[in-house]
């Protein structure tokens, strides 16, 4: 009776235990999210369920996403900026793959499986943990006022708080007190090391060939590294599998032409697009500049080939150069060139794989010829790059990013050659860059969201060159290193951590912390930088830059989530900060060494940011304000005492508007705001040998002049046939002609030898624009 008793009841568990496991069961629902109309992976859509809103996803940038559910019937919810919002019912039984189209908001809507709602809030900053980002509709780029009429995403970044520009015509940027070199931009994975066309008035980034653009400022997850600023992702077009197109553009300047279309239908397909200025041209009727050159041209190329429904190729590049010359006395070209080879890959309903091979190469040319003299300056920085990146939706809860990344660097510095100068090359300096990370986006409860991750990178200093060791310039040691040897290996830990607290429907509080190094390093003696500029890497005496950052933010939404206030403040403390030393003498000889007149210190930034949108309407844009501050203390400058930073800038205010006037007709105009750049000026000055001598005390303890402008531009896009689309763009630059200061130089006042003037430069006073747009 007893071991009756106890076979039935261990049969009785067994079978509540199966009963148990079988309620539990679940089941993956999984794909990939593209636009219905060309075939184009979305990158960052959200994906809910409808009987429990607080299951939701986000698809990777790929275009990936996975959700985990008890078997039943559910409705799933896809919303995504720009696109209509739709339904989508199942019957989940087992694991099932699901692609899912979406069309955009301006399209007829087809015969596909969908029931478009509304009522999908657009509230994804409300319930994002990470903080400090921003991504860019380059739709809406189309509209804003820019210079010479070319749309561009670099101008536009920097109407958003945190993010401020170098100067008029540099598309170089600062974001939150770091310098120019402190921002990883990337091209389809790709760092593209110079990303300005004309010295800065263009930038090498051609809007058509773009699907999309975001920046994270500082508080970036694990799987990027580098840099300590902030990351600007910018991601090309795949190009339309469907159907072929043509558009382009015609400006007074500069013209672009982009094709794409299918390889095979609905399997692969191609996009290559093309610009050029042609400012060259009007050159050639005058008889002084027939011989000068002036122009710049880039190419985007693109292609993916499906291998099944789990596995795809992708191959992009980008190829650009500016070419400025007059005669045969003086010539000067530089440019990037990428390659990305990346293998997609869903290995099962929960784990996604991308492996990508990437090439990137920048380089300088500059000639002088004078008589029977000449001159020439080059440098080049190269890499190939291997990264293995794993996206596993572990569950609802968790989306977790893994991965390495392998980088093998070639500098080769400036150096100098012709009759006046020694014309020895220098040698190459070669480093080896690694990286492992992992990174989870945990939904901790329905209202708190955290994001946190670990990086681990590490720098080696590789041989074939001599290395000296400096204290405040003097050499303290020096050794060779043998070509294929390991030298001096920098090894550093980077946490981040960032968590967004959801308090009601409207509003939220953010908050993080995160380390970032950097082991690349810009040297430049100008606040907006120049193609001349060099890059160095970490070596015995330059040790990785290291920036810790903490953050946090409110935001609330308004009006049904029309209207976007957020709000961030930062403080970030930097390590290992590089500067010239008071009279640097850069020289390009083989025997100079640039590390012997650098001086180190550490740095601090610290502010508060403001963005308001209105997002919906006739009438959209944003209003951004930030407030801070930036200083670095250098051993051997300014007494060794806080001074400005070249970038600092008390005040920067942007105001974006653009106002829907009729079907055919929009207006758009922006204005900006910002203090000066912090600048050394004169203090006094001396004759020596018949010549003025000016002598300068504390650094960049002086201010240029307050920078501010108002632009704006007119579209008119008349009605359009099936095939065919074409838009007038109408704009001024500078539309009250302020003349804002390039630069200030002093001389003796010719009309009282004892006394000094400034004498100041500017680039535009009123530039206007006509462009012509098209697309077939």
């Amino acid at each position: 009776m007893q071991k009756l008793f106890f076979k039935t009841a261990v049969t009785a568990a067994a079978l509540c235990f199966s009963s148990m496991a079988l309620a539990q069961q679940k089941y993956s629902v999984s794909g990939t999210v593209k636009d219905h109309k060309n075939g184009e992976l979305l990158i960052g859509v959200t994906v809910k369920v409808n009987e429990d809103p607080s299951i939701s996803v986000v698809a990777n940038e790929y275009g990936f996403y996975s959700l985990s559910l008890p078997e039943g019937n559910y409705t799933l919810i896809i919303s995504y900026p720009g696109y209509k919002d739709f339904e989508q019912t199942i019957k989940l039984e087992q694991n099932t793959k699901l692609d899912l189209p979406l069309n955009q908001e301006d399209e007829k809507i087809g015969k596909i499986d969908e029931v478009i709602i509304s009522g999908v809030k657009k509230d994804k900053n409300l319930s994002t943990a990470q903080m400090g980002t921003e991504t860019l509709s380059i739709k809406n780029i189309e509209k804003l006022p820019v210079l010479f009429g070319e749309k561009d995403v670099m101008k536009t970044i920097q109407l958003l708080p945190g993010i401020k520009s170098n100067g008029e015509g540099s598309s170089g940027f600062s974001v939150r007190g770091g310098a120019t070199d402190q921002n990883l931009i990337l091209l389809d994975e790709a760092p593209v090391y110079n990303a300005s066309h004309l010295l800065g008035f263009f930038s090498t980034f051609n809007s058509d060939a773009l699907k999309d653009a975001s920046i994270i400022k500082g508080n970036s997850p694990a799987q990027y590294g580098g840099r300590l600023s902030s990351v600007m992702d910018v991601k090309m077009k795949d190009g339309n599998n469907k159907d072929y197109n043509v558009n382009g553009g015609i400006g007074l300047i500069s013209s672009r032409l982009s094709v794409e279309g299918p390889i095979q239908k609905e399997k692969s397909s191609f996009i290559v697009s093309g610009r050029r200025t042609y400012a060259d041209l009007f050159l050639k009727g005058s008889d002084d500049f027939k011989d000068s050159k002036l122009y710049f041209y880039d190419l985007n190329l693109k292609a993916n080939y499906q291998i099944n429904e789990n596995n795809r190729l992708y191959l992009s590049g980008y190829f650009g150069r500016d070419v400025l010359g007059l005669g045969d006395t003086f010539s000067t070209d530089w440019g990037n060139t990428t390659a990305t080879l990346r293998w997609n890959s869903i290995i099962n309903s929960k784990l996604f794989s991308n492996t990508s091979f990437i090439y990137s190469n920048y380089n300088y040319k500059i000639s002088l010829k004078s008589n029977d003299n000449t001159f020439g300056l080059d440098s080049q920085i190269e890499d190939w790059n291997l990264k293995q990146d794993f996206t596993w939706f572990a569950g609802n809860k968790h989306s977790v990013r893994f991965g390495l990344q392998s980088i093998y660097h070639t500098i080769t510095p400036s150096s100098a050659s012709g009759t006046s100068v020694s014309s020895f090359p220098r040698n190459p300096r070669k480093s080896w860059e690694n990286a492992v990370y992992i990174n989870d986006d945990f939904k901790a409860t329905e209202k708190l969201t955290v994001n946190y991750g670990l990086r681990l990178s590490t720098f080696s200093v590789l041989g074939g060159d001599t290395f000296n060791t400096y204290d405040q310039g003097v050499i303290t040691d020096s050794r060779f290193l043998e070509k294929g040897k390991f030298g001096k290996t920098y090894v550093n830990l980077e946490p981040r951590i960032t968590a967004n607290y959801r308090i009601n429907e409207v509003s939220s509080i953010k908050g993080g912390y995160s380390r970032n190094t950097q082991n690349l390093h810009l040297l430049s003696n100008s606040s907006s930088g120049n193609p001349t500029d060099q890059w160095i890497g970490s070596s015995y005496s330059v040790k990785p830059e290291i920036a810790d950052q903490i953050s946090a933010g409110y935001s609330r939404n308004f009006n049904h989530n029309n209207y976007e206030l957020n709000a961030e403040i930062y403080y970030k403390s930097m390590q290992n900060q590089i500067d010239f030393k008071n009279g640097a003498q850069i020289s390009f000889d083989t025997a100079a060494d640039v590390e012997s007149e650098l001086l180190y210190g550490k740095g601090r930034a610290y502010g508060l940011e403001l963005i308001a949108k209105k997002k919906t309407g006739r009438l959209t844009g944003w209003i951004s304000y930030t407030l801070s501050k930036t200083e670095r203390k250098i051993d051997g400058i300014n007494n060794n005492e806080w001074y400005n930073a070249r970038m600092d800038k008390t005040h920067d205010l942007s105001i974006v508007a653009t106002y829907e006037l009729t079907k055919k007709w929009s207006l758009s105009g922006l204005f900006l705001y910002s203090t000066g750049n912090a600048v050394t000026f004169p203090t006094a000055k001396y004759e020596l040998n018949g010549q003025t001598i000016f002598q300068y005390s504390s650094r960049n303890a002086d201010r240029m002049p307050a920078y501010h402008r108002m632009d704006l531009s007119a579209t008119y896009e008349p009605e359009s046939t099936k095939r065919f689309k074409g838009s007038w763009s109408f704009g001024i630059y500078n539309v009250y002609g302020r003349e804002n200061a390039y630069t200030i130089t002093f001389e003796d006042n010719p009309n009282n030898p004892g006394t000094t003037r400034a004498m100041q430069t500017s680039l535009f006073r009123w530039v206007p624009n006509i462009t012509y747009n098209f697309k077939f």
